[in-house]
């Protein structure tokens, strides 16, 4: 089975060219969707977050309340270091756990890990080849603008708060480019299937 990690910057489209991917018969992972699971009501993963932060981070349910949290880790490298030290290994091993079952059933397969964060995390050297989704800085600044109802100043200031497009772009095996839209990204997406179908049949065969 083919590993590939797909990532790219805030508002670029990961998530569409995930869901096409996932049409076209890739199986998928959604990073943020597994950060989700592992902190579950009664998990582990949550039991360990509490001991490290304390009950107020809880909602009055029981469950992990995310605004609360990365209020107390956004303006603290410390304690934002110390979380990611109890979820990411979680994170990972779940995505581990999919990763073999799936290539038992299905060797010859494409699989997805949708991460934004794979290269800063350093995750990405895991996968046999990284898409790294990108658009124009003009087109990235007004869909962030719009997504998230911010100011030009403010969106700017929370694109620049991250890794830089460029520099996740020299980390890529492949590109694609999402500035020109849905039916342009759909393009380039549909031949990247191709082509990804093509080199996990030939991995499936020199893999031990």
């Amino acid at each position: 089975m083919l590993r590939v990690g797909l990532t790219g910057s805030i508002a670029v489209g990961k998530s569409f060219v995930t869901s096409v991917l996932s049409e076209l018969g890739c199986r998928t992972i959604d990073a943020d969707a597994i950060a989700r699971e592992v902190v579950a009501p009664g998990s582990p993963g949550l039991a360990a977050v509490v001991a490290a932060f304390g009950a107020t981070i809880l909602t009055a349910e029981g469950t992990l309340d995310r605004k609360r949290l990365g209020e107390v880790v956004f303006s603290d490298e410390s304690r934002r270091k110390q979380l990611n030290s109890i979820l990411h290994p979680l994170i990972i091993a779940r995505q581990d756990e999919l990763l073999r079952k799936w290539e038992l059933e299905e060797p010859e397969g494409v699989t997805i890990v949708d991460a934004a964060l794979m290269i800063e995390s350093r995750g990405f050297r895991r996968f046999d080849k990284i898409i790294v989704v990108h658009c124009r800085p003009e087109v990235q600044l007004q869909r962030v603008m719009k997504r998230d109802g911010l100011s030009r100043e403010a969106a700017e200031k929370k694109i620049s708060s991250q890794m830089s497009q460029e520099e996740k772009l020299k980390f890529a095996d492949y590109r694609i480019d999402t500035s020109a839209g849905f039916e342009d990204t759909r393009r380039q997406t549909e031949e990247l299937y191709k082509h990804l179908q093509s080199v996990a049949k030939v991995e499936s065969k020199t893999k031990p």
